[in-house]
């Protein structure tokens, strides 16, 4: 980090910092402009402004540096500040007025919203109003490195689930936060670019479970379809190069992450495009990237249809109710809330709901769609008895595997920010640390019920991020860590290097709840993932942390001294270190989300009493309404969520398309 005199100094008086020698006025009034540029986004937290803050005064120093190894920051800075304004230029409008009426109301322009209200207005006759209760992007936060501190951001739904018994045990209150994207672009803004789509025999299975269409040959092209990929090493039949997503290596690899895809291969996990053929095996990542910086959503999709005067957006407008005709059972529009102030709008054709996995089925419920016990303890009027909310799913891991490093070669927060060929990197080259995406860089998927399947069905899966909880101060917030267990556990590791693996369970058989905290719909539902209820998936995470242990007996990992952090957790001081059961209990403490929460709005055909949507994602028992979303997932696929919720937007475009008689690719 830049020197504590400067933390949190204004950009805006960047003129009094004492600087020895001064640039020229012409300068510091660009710099000036740029950063009260910066200082008035809203959208960034405080601590990520600092982040940029703590950048522009090591520029300011290399304008007044007489060194000549100081590399040209200014000019490079320069560079960047005239990407951004061209990148905003680009952000969708924010319509001051809607009509009282449009063919499809989509409400959410998340990863899944903006695909379809993208989509659905290619069609030109068709009038299409996109909804979120967020704001505007910033370019600044396509920055990949910075993805953890956007979570401390307006941006961010910051969410917690409700006091849990059997997880979550080593945060606050006993809680896991779920950070949600509340901003054009969705979780796609928020979430560490990691693309992967799953297995074969996660869509096969879907099909098996009577939804027809959407087995794995039936949804690879819709993979396909979205995806632009710049790929060194992949599989040329399973990638598409036309789309309008940008899927791409990361730029920039430690020694740590070249280590970690070595010991995997020599201890039999095969190197593989993870995204090809086969997901067994293990390798670096493949990420929603374009040019070294985030590609969300916002800026696949809907930067392109800007233009399109058949696309209306209105930006932080709060969706509380869909309208349903009580006689026919019809979804015919929408009242949304914005500054204070409501508004209804009515859809000709269908409502889209595409909120995610807690805001979907929260809406639902607010409007009469769920478990009909449930809505009349809160005199919710029942329109039709579904179970919303019932089969939440998440990706959960084991957030206490850290390991140090004899060499500084891991991600030290305060190396990268003061150092300022680091930042020269990114601003003039796109290359460098901080285009590591918030960490993470190389990941492994393992089946390990039949290890020795090199097509097996992966429910584990091993991902490194190149730091740990001491990288900066405010990582153990991250996740709400509890003072004491960093204290205990954490604190002597902050003058040392190393990482963190998550060993991560990819097909939990534990399922959770999302359910109404009341009938306001400013107040957050009640979520319980219900970790860990089915002890099998602990089974997972040891079997994980074993393979762990495998890799780091080998030579590239040994060269580093990889060596497993053997400070016990407080909590489960009762197990000796280093059992299966200490790392069971270490999973109920530092039970750590990887934000890959689906299912609350199951799909599945009428004969499915679990199910709330159809294979066609229409809402049982009321026509006009569908729901594009992750909590349309029966099962959650082994893979980071954000591509299938792509694919599934992407299918479900074409589904509407169908249902309404336009021609399809």
């Amino acid at each position: 980090m830049c020197a504590q005199h400067f933390w949190g100094f204004p950009l805006n008086r960047l003129a009094l910092l004492g600087i020895p020698t001064l640039p020229p006025a012409g300068i510091k009034r660009t710099l000036s402009n740029a950063s009260t540029a910066i200082e008035n986004q809203t959208s960034i937290a405080g601590v990520t402004k600092n982040i940029f803050q703590c950048s522009f005064v090591v520029i300011v120093q290399s304008v007044s540096s007489a060194a000549p190894s100081y590399p040209p920051l200014f000019q490079s800075a320069l560079k960047f500040l005239g990407e951004t304004l061209v990148w905003e230029s680009n952000e969708t409008v924010d319509r001051a007025k809607v009509l009282p009426e449009y063919d499809f109301i989509v409400v959410g322009a998340g990863s899944a919203g903006s695909v379809v209200a993208s989509r659905l207005s290619e069609v030109q006759k068709w009038q299409v109003l996109l909804i979120e209760a967020g704001q505007q992007a910033s370019h600044i936060m396509d920055v990949p490195l910075a993805a953890p501190f956007l979570q401390f951001a307006s941006i961010n739904w910051k969410y917690r689930t409700v006091p849990m018994n059997n997880s979550c045990l080593g945060f606050e209150g006993n809680r896991c936060k779920f950070p949600r994207g509340k901003v054009m672009g969705g979780s796609s803004v928020l979430n560490y670019m990691i693309y992967t789509r799953g297995n074969r025999k996660d869509y096969d299975n879907w099909a098996d479970m009577g939804n027809t269409g959407w087995d794995y040959n039936s949804v690879l092209k819709y993979f396909i379809k979205s995806e632009n990929a710049n790929l060194s090493h992949s599989e040329p039949d399973y990638h598409g190069r036309n789309g309008l997503l940008s899927v791409s290596d990361v730029p920039y690899r430690t020694p740590i992450a070249k280590a970690f895809v070595e010991a995997g291969s020599q201890i039999g996990l095969p190197v593989v495009d993870v995204n090809g053929e086969k997901q067994v095996g293990i390798n670096y990542l493949q990420a929603t990237m374009k040019n070294g910086l985030r590609h969300s959503t916002n800026a696949a999709f809907l930067f392109p249809a800007k233009r399109r005067s058949n696309l209306h957006v209105k930006k932080f407008s709060t969706v509380t109710k869909i309208l349903i005709n009580e006689s026919t059972k019809k979804a015919i529009g929408v009242e949304f809330v914005r500054s204070g102030k409501k508004t209804r709008v009515y859809a000709r054709k269908e409502v889209i709901v595409s909120g995610g996995a807690i805001n979907t089925p929260q809406l639902l419920m607010l409007s009469g769609i769920g478990p009909k016990q449930h809505l009349a303890d809160l005199r919710i009027p029942l329109v039709t008895d579904l179970p919303v909310g019932e089969n939440l799913m998440d990706h959960v891991s084991l957030g206490g595997l850290v390991a140090t490093v004899n060499d500084t070669v891991s991600i030290r927060l305060h190396r990268v920010f003061s150092d300022p060929n680091i930042l020269n990197d990114l601003l003039q080259n796109h290359n460098g640390l901080y285009t590591v995406p918030g960490g993470p860089e190389a990941l492994s998927f393992v089946d390990v019920n039949s290890p020795d399947l090199t097509d097996g069905h992966p429910n584990l899966e091993l991902l490194l991020v190149t730091g740990m909880y001491s990288s900066h101060e405010l990582m153990p917030k991250l996740c709400g860590m509890k003072a004491d267990l960093y204290d205990a556990v954490y604190r002597a590791t902050e003058a040392m290097d190393g990482f963190t693996v998550f060993p991560m369970v990819m097909r939990p058989k534990s399922r959770g709840r999302v359910w109404l905290r009341d009938a306001n719909p400013f107040h957050h539902p009640l979520i319980d993932p219900n970790y860990f209820a089915d002890d099998a998936d602990l089974d997972v995470i040891v079997a994980g942390v074993r393979l762990v242990q495998q890799m780091l007996r080998t030579g590239p990992m040994r060269s580093l001294n990889a060596t497993i952090l053997e400070t016990p957790i407080p909590g489960c001081a009762q197990h000796v270190f280093d059992t299966d059961a200490y790392w069971k209990c270490a999973a109920r403490q530092i039970s750590f989300t990887i934000y890959h929460l689906s299912g609350t709005c199951k799909m599945g055909p009428a004969t499915d009493p679990t199910a709330v949507v159809d294979p066609r994602l229409r809402v049982h028992g009321v026509s006009g309404l569908r729901v594009v979303d992750a909590s349309i997932m029966p099962e959650v696929p082994a893979a980071h969520t954000n591509a299938p919720t792509i694919m599934i937007a992407e299918k479900a475009s074409d589904m509407i398309k169908e249902d309404w008689d336009v021609r399809t690719l």
